[in-house]
């Protein structure tokens, strides 16, 4: 008999082939949907993607963070996710073709990745119990379960066919590999010792797919209702009027300039840089922040309405991250409303170490298992510092820390803007070093003077005549007092400034620049109210922010 496969015989070969990659990945996909039910009666942090997910943000090195939010932005989150779940559908094809003949091997793998998710949900920082390893191992016996089950039912690969029928003394007498092959190929449609049961198995596969994308959504539809509960308790609240009112904002802060960025920033245009994989839904009707530590003579505990009901105070506030680049997107002036911080403090008993306090760092924590370290001296040496409440009129949305946050001017948001927070501890920093701290970053990071151009984008082509050239600069909490301009390696010519709202405010600028055709580059440069004014020599965001000159090159037609 010839050992050349005819094309029919390739394509049925081809068929049983697929099969051991597919019962793993539906293996896989009942691993997770499973997992993600489970979830649901847990707490949606559980699941094993985002408990990787999160682990392996902890485990990132701080340069690595960096790059990422700078080329992927607020989408650093979703690539990790896909990442994960592209590595899940390897190892799930993967442990699919190890089953095919080593079942017990195969579903043994995918316990020992039950385990890996398990490890990393009770190790996360918001971790308060061994039941978050539930979600992974319960995925994990059932993906483990299905594939011994599915793998049983495929052809047996690794042995070669016994031959039945009138023509087993004639298929005996041929044992090359193709004839090995078109025997396991001609088995396909029938029950029997040797064989396999191929409607069989489409029929299980096809059961296995749908019970799994049912459980999956029944997890989804569980973890949404636990998410309603928070949603119906943010729609409820009215803000009270706050009894410190922000000033107007002068009519002339915010520029009439195509281009450049809002003097407020929509809450929907805010930016959001943080470690959380699935944004918290928290009820603020449950919702409670403890305060104590060094120095707090008298512990306590509040809830939402409790701080409704104190004295609030209203500011326009400009935050910055410090993954920020130079020119970069991370910055954004908001009208924040909550209860002084330094006020609350204070009447715990906390004072600040310039007057004797025995405690220089507040370690504020978040639901999320973020920890946050903060110079007392700063939250209580008279800025606007505040556990903030709402965000431009309306409670904060859930993306920026609902129910409560900490907004602090004149720090970046990694040693001062705590979201979701639930516990303000006083300490030191000898004693403690909070998340970024353990990450290489600063103890302590005040804003750095910074000035950006929005407008004219790089590589634009503006016509020969005069061009707007417009932005924003910010020195939070000593506020910008020049700002100047350089086209190509000419002289410097001081900007227009917009008025000042206040200190805690970014400001914006312009200068109309008569331009000739050709490329050009355009540098911009802030000097505060100190008198410093920005370096040129650029420096990574890594360990304190980012600083140096922002430029832009156009072409002029």
């Amino acid at each position: 008999m010839s050992e050349k496969l005819t094309t029919s015989r390739r394509r049925k070969v081809l068929r049983l082939a697929g099969l051991g990659p597919l019962s793993g990945l539906l293996a896989g996909y009942a691993a997770l949907t499973v997992a993600e039910l489970v979830s649901a009666g847990v707490r949606p942090e559980a699941s094993p993607v985002i408990a990787v997910g999160g682990a392996t943000i902890d485990r990132t090195p701080a340069p690595v963070k960096d790059w990422a939010i700078r080329h992927f932005g607020t989408d650093d989150k979703l690539v990790l996710q896909l990442g994960i779940l592209a590595v899940l559908t390897l190892l799930a094809l993967a442990l699919g073709i190890v089953a095919a003949r080593h079942r017990r091997t195969g579903a043994a793998g995918v316990l020992l990745f039950g385990l890996v998710g398990a490890l990393a949900a009770t190790g996360r920082p918001d971790s308060t119990s061994a039941t978050d390893a539930l979600p992974s191992v319960a995925g994990a016996v059932a993906g483990a379960a299905l594939l011994h089950w599915l793998a049983g039912r495929l052809p047996q690969c690794g042995r070669p066919a016994t031959p039945r029928g009138p023509a087993r003394e004639s298929e005996a007498m041929d044992t090359g590999p193709a004839a090995r092959i078109d025997a396991l190929a001609d088995r396909g449609g029938e029950d029997g010792r040797d064989g396999w049961d191929r409607r069989g198995f489409v029929i299980a596969a096809t059961a296995a797919a749908a019970a799994s994308t049912g459980v999956g959504a029944l997890g989804r539809s569980l973890n949404a209702a636990r998410g309603r509960s928070a949603i119906a308790s943010r729609n409820r609240i009215v803000l009270p009027t706050p009894a410190s009112a922000a000033a107007p904002i002068p009519e002339r802060a915010a520029l009439r300039v195509a281009g450049i960025g809002r003097f407020i920033t929509p809450n929907h245009d805010f930016y959001r840089v943080d470690t959380a994989l699935v944004v918290p839904r928290i009820d603020a009707t449950s919702w409670s922040l403890r305060i104590h530590g060094r120095g707090v003579t008298r512990g306590m505990t509040l809830s939402y309405q409790d701080l409704l009901r104190m004295p609030l105070i209203e500011r326009d506030i400009t935050l910055t991250c410090v993954s920020n680049e130079v020119g970069g997107p991370y910055a954004g002036n908001a009208r924040w409303l909550g209860v002084r911080l330094a006020d609350l403090l204070a009447q715990r008993g906390v004072k600040p170490p310039s007057k004797g306090g025995p405690a220089d760092q507040l370690v504020a924590r978040s639901v999320d298992g973020m920890t946050i370290g903060t110079p007392v001296e700063d939250v209580m040496d008279g800025r606007d510092a505040m556990l903030a409440l709402g965000m431009n009129g309306q409670p904060l949305p859930f993306e920026h820390g609902f129910p409560v946050r900490m907004v602090v001017p004149g720090l970046y948001g990694f040693v001062s803007a705590c979201k979701w927070i639930k516990e303000i501890e006083l300490t030191t920093f000898d004693d403690y070093d909070p998340y970024w701290v353990k990450r290489n970053w600063a103890r302590k990071a005040p804003i750095k003077t910074e000035s950006r151009i929005d407008t004219p984008k790089p590589f634009a082509r503006p016509k020969a005549g005069t061009v707007m050239i417009a932005g924003v600069a910010w020195a939070q909490h000593r506020g910008i007092d020049k700002v100047e301009i350089r086209v190509d390696d000419g002289p410097w010519h001081e900007a227009e400034l917009a008025a000042e709202d206040t200190r805690d405010t970014w400001r914006q600028w312009s200068f109309p620049w008569q331009a000739l055709p050709g490329s050009h580059t355009l540098t911009v440069r802030a000097t505060d109210r100190t008198g410093e004014t920005q370096p040129e020599r650029r420096t990574r965001t890594i360990p304190d922010g980012a600083s140096g000159w922002h430029s832009v090159v156009i072409n002029v037609d």
